[in-house]
C-alpha cells in the first residue's frame, strides 16, 4: 500500500495527536480546546490560519500559486455517550466521548497539512475546513452561513469519514446521493390524567400515542414508493410517573431518513394527517413539531471520479468502490455540497471495529497514515502534479 513515506514518518506523531484529542472531547460549538489544538499545529506548520467561523471553526490556507482552489473538510466534535473503554487515552470528560472519529478526522487533515506544507507539490491553494457540530448541531450549516465559501472560496470541497466494517486499506463512494436527508420529530399527545381504575373518566393519551407509533410505519410500507428509500423511527416514548394514575401527556420523538424531497414532503404530511386523525379518535389532542435537519448528501461526477482517482494512488485502483451503495445516515457536509461541487469518501476502518457511536468505539490509528495519504493525492490530483507521483 503506497502511503506517502514522509506521512509515515510522522505517524506516531498523528497517533499522539488522536490520542490527545480523543481524551478530551468537546460537543457542538464548544470545541475550543481541540480548535485551539488544530490552530496550533497549523501554525507550527507554517500554514496561515483563521478562526471564528461558526464560532469554534478553523480554517487553514496554503497558496501556492495561481490556480484552482480546494477545500478539504474535517469535524471535530464529540458526542454525549459515555465511555466503556478504559484504554489511557479514554475519555477524561464524563457523559462525552469521540463516539464517531472525529478526532481521527481532524488529525488526518492536519497529517496531510503538514505534509503540504513541507512539499507543496502543487499549483493554486488549499483550505483545510475543520468544522464544529456535525452531530446534530448542523455546524456545517453555520460555517456556510457565516460566510465560509464567500471569505475562503474554492472549486471543489471534499470530505471523508471512517467506516467500521469497511477493510482497512479501502475506500468507498458514489456519485450522486450518498447519504440521506435527516429530519426530527415530536409529538405532545395531550389527554386527560385520571385514576387507572376509572379510565373512562379521563382520556388516556398512552393508546392514542402507541396506536400512531404503529400507523407511522404504514407512511414507509404504504405510502412511500417501494423504490424510494425512507426510514422512519420512533426512539422516544415518555408517558406517565408511576402504575395507578394515568398521565395528562405522552410524548413521542424520532427521526425520519429519505433522499427524495417529494418523500420527504410525503412523510412529514402523512406524520401530520396520522397523528391529528388518530388523537380525534381517542379524544386527545396532538401537537406535531417536525424539523427538517439534513439535506440529502449528494456527491458531484467529475468530483466523485476526482476522489476515486487519488483514493486509487493510495490503496490501488482494486481497492476503490466508485459506486458503493447509499446509506441511510445523514451528514452536514451536505450543506457544503449544495453550494460548492465536490465529494465524500468513506475510508475503511477496519471490519472489527466497533460501530459508531457506540460506547466501546475508538477510532483506528492505522489508518491514520492512510487517510492523510489520501488528502495529500487528492491536493496533488486537482492541483496539478505531474501525473507520476514519486513516494517522498
Amino acid at each position: 500500500m503506497p502511503v506517502i513515506n514522509r506521512i509515515a514518518e510522522f505517524h506516531a506523531d498523528m497517533t499522539a495527536w488522536r490520542r490527545r484529542l480523543h481524551a478530551h472531547p468537546e460537543t457542538a460549538f464548544e470545541e475550543r480546546r481541540t480548535a485551539d489544538f488544530v490552530a496550533a499545529k497549523l501554525g507550527e506548520f507554517g500554514v496561515e490560519v483563521d478562526r471564528g467561523l461558526a464560532v469554534t471553526g478553523v480554517v487553514g490556507t496554503i497558496e501556492g500559486g495561481n490556480g484552482p482552489a480546494i477545500g478539504l473538510r474535517a469535524d471535530m466534535d464529540a458526542l454525549f455517550v459515555s465511555e466503556a473503554n478504559d484504554f489511557a487515552h479514554a475519555s477524561a470528560v464524563g457523559g462525552k466521548m469521540h463516539a464517531c472519529g472525529h478526532d481521527g478526522h481532524a488529525v488526518m487533515l492536519l497529517g496531510a497539512a503538514r505534509y503540504l506544507a513541507e512539499t507543496r507539490r502543487f499549483k493554486g491553494t488549499v483550505r483545510f475546513i475543520f468544522q464544529p457540530a456535525e452531530e446534530n448541531e448542523g455546524g456545517g450549516r453555520v460555517m456556510v452561513e457565516d460566510g465560509l465559501f464567500d471569505k475562503f472560496p474554492v472549486d471543489g470541497v471534499y470530505g471523508m469519514h471512517n467506516w467500521p466494517g469497511l477493510p482497512v486499506g479501502r475506500f468507498a463512494l458514489r456519485a450522486g446521493a450518498m447519504k440521506a436527508a435527516c429530519d426530527i420529530f415530536e409529538i405532545t399527545v395531550t389527554g386527560r390524567g385520571v385514576h387507572a381504575a376509572m379510565p373512562h373518566l379521563g382520556a388516556d393519551p398512552i393508546p392514542a400515542a402507541c396506536e400512531m407509533v404503529s400507523a407511522f410505519q404504514t407512511i414507509v410500507s404504504r405510502a412511500a414508493n417501494p423504490v424510494d428509500s425512507a426510514v422512519l423511527t420512533v426512539t422516544r416514548f415518555r408517558a406517565g410517573e408511576t402504575t395507578n394514575v394515568i398521565p395528562d401527556v405522552a410524548v413521542l420523538g424520532g427521526t425520519t431518513r429519505s433522499f427524495l424531497e417529494a418523500t420527504r414532503d410525503m412523510i412529514e404530511a402523512r406524520m401530520r394527517l396520522i397523528a391529528d386523525h388518530v388523537a380525534a379518535a381517542h379524544g386527545v389532542a396532538a401537537e406535531v413539531q417536525y424539523e427538517r435537519r439534513y439535506p440529502s448528501l449528494v456527491n458531484h461526477r467529475k468530483e466523485a471520479e476526482t476522489a476515486a482517482a487519488a483514493a486509487a494512488a493510495v490503496v490501488g485502483a482494486d481497492n476503490v468502490d466508485a459506486d458503493a451503495p447509499p446509506n441511510m445516515g445523514a451528514e452536514d457536509f451536505a450543506y457544503m455540497l449544495e453550494r460548492v461541487p465536490g465529494c465524500y469518501v468513506l475510508i475503511g476502518a477496519g471490519e472489527s471495529s466497533p460501530p459508531l457511536h457506540a460506547s466501546t468505539f475508538d477510532f483506528n490509528d492505522e489508518i491514520l497514515a492512510i487517510g492523510a495519504s489520501y488528502w495529500a493525492r487528492l491536493v496533488e490530483t486537482v492541483l496539478g502534479v505531474p501525473a507520476k507521483l514519486e513516494m517522498l
